[in-house]
């Protein structure tokens, strides 16, 4: 209960003032709890302040995950990651959380450190071990199933997210538009020969009933 309340004044502190303006005394007095308190549970203001980045990144986690999704094809699984890792970083808290951490490492490359490592990097290493399953499983042949993973998600991402960070409104047409080309390229460069060859067959037949 005490670490609950050290956290949610921490978080508010952190993400409001940022990490210098934050004090140790004030968070103390806030969740109601003795400096000693907070020294005992998370060493100093750096390992608080990483486990409060460790906390929102598993809050903002809730709202997208990877799981294996069977019974779904490649391409639908790829467009339900797409679609829902954008909708995760179209999000205004999350827009706000990223300017907040990209200003405070500019004085301590740390704190970047440190959210990487409680948010981005764990989402990478989701979709890199079900690249990695779907490679065993036959359904797509990845040399580096890491490096694949990260192309997926710059795909997607575009220019997006940096348009987001500096004030532009979410576009969610370019958004699906930036996913269906980002799962074709992904398709493209992955799926098995036959599979592909399959779809361009069905895409094709699609096609010439349409013009019939």
């Amino acid at each position: 209960m005490k670490r609950q309340a050290i956290l949610d004044a921490a978080s508010r502190s952190f993400f409001d003032r940022g990490f210098a303006a934050t004090a140790i005394e004030q968070v103390a007095a806030d969740a109601h709890v003795s400096k000693v308190t907070i020294y005992n549970q998370f060493g100093d203001k750096r390992g608080l302040f990483a486990a409060a980045v460790e906390r929102e990144c598993a809050r903002m986690g809730e709202h997208f995950s990877i799981a294996p999704m069977p019974g779904l094809g490649l391409r639908e699984r790829l467009e339900a990651i797409g679609t829902a890792m954008t909708a995760f970083m179209s999000r205004p808290e999350m827009i706000q959380f990223d300017r907040r951490i990209a200003a405070e490492t500019e004085g301590d490359p740390a704190i970047g450190n440190a959210f990487l490592e409680a948010g981005p990097r764990q989402m990478l290493r989701a979709f890199t071990l079900l690249l990695q399953s779907l490679h065993d499983a036959g359904e797509i042949v990845v040399a580096d199933p890491e490096l694949a993973a990260e192309q997926f998600v710059a795909m997607c991402k575009g220019l997006g997210d940096l348009e987001r960070r500096f004030g532009c409104p979410n576009d969610p047409g370019r958004n699906a538009q930036r996913i269906a080309g980002a799962v074709d390229t992904f398709c493209r460069a992955f799926a098995p020969r036959g599979d592909l060859a399959g779809h361009h067959d069905q895409r094709a037949g699609a096609a010439d009933d349409s013009s019939g």
